[in-house]
């Protein structure tokens, strides 16, 4: 017989999404596992692999994100209202490093979460991560789309004409 699975009723409580997240970090059956993880509000496990081009994407945004102080970041686990959501690049602030900077996952969004869109991505599911992030207390969301080397920036108020942080994106799509 198959082992018995746990009936879910309800979506999980953000203290229960916590600790799923983590426990999926400590689990060694998951170490080499290729793109990130990412938790819906019902704690099914969402997974998106990532092209090498992703990659140094993430690391060229990190960098750009340098010229702002406090503290950029590749793949963070923040909790938002849609779910344990995992932002491609992040960028917090020295105060907020200060308070949050030992959280996994973050129990609130730095000020800056961006998502690198894949071919696989909808906009409608890019959109529900931007909500996401903003939702848990992200100042702006940015969406980057590598493939018509664009950006779109969101703040609570909706869609922004640029970023109200002055980072140079110029030349980061190579």
């Amino acid at each position: 017989m198959g082992e018995m699975r746990e009936v879910i009723e309800a979506p999980l409580s953000s203290e229960e999404l916590a600790a799923r997240y983590r426990a999926l970090c400590e689990d060694p059956r998951f170490e080499n596992l290729p793109g990130k993880i990412e938790l819906d509000s019902w704690g099914r496990i969402l997974m998106s692999p990532a092209s090498n081009y992703h990659g140094v994407l993430q690391v060229r945004l990190s960098h750009a994100l340098a010229v702002l102080g406090g503290q950029a970041l590749v793949e963070a686990s923040v909790l938002t209202g849609v779910g344990l959501l995992v932002a491609d690049v992040a960028w917090g602030s020295t105060e907020f490093m200060r308070v949050h900077g030992s959280e996994t996952p973050f129990t609130r969004a730095p000020e800056l979460c961006i998502e690198i869109a894949s071919p696989s991505n909808s906009v409608k599911e890019l959109r529900e991560k931007v909500d996401g992030y903003l939702g848990a207390g992200a100042v702006e969301a940015w969406i980057a789309y590598p493939q018509t080397k664009r950006f779109e920036f969101f703040t609570k108020s909706g869609q922004a004409r640029a970023s109200s942080y002055a980072v140079e994106l110029s030349g980061l799509f190579g």
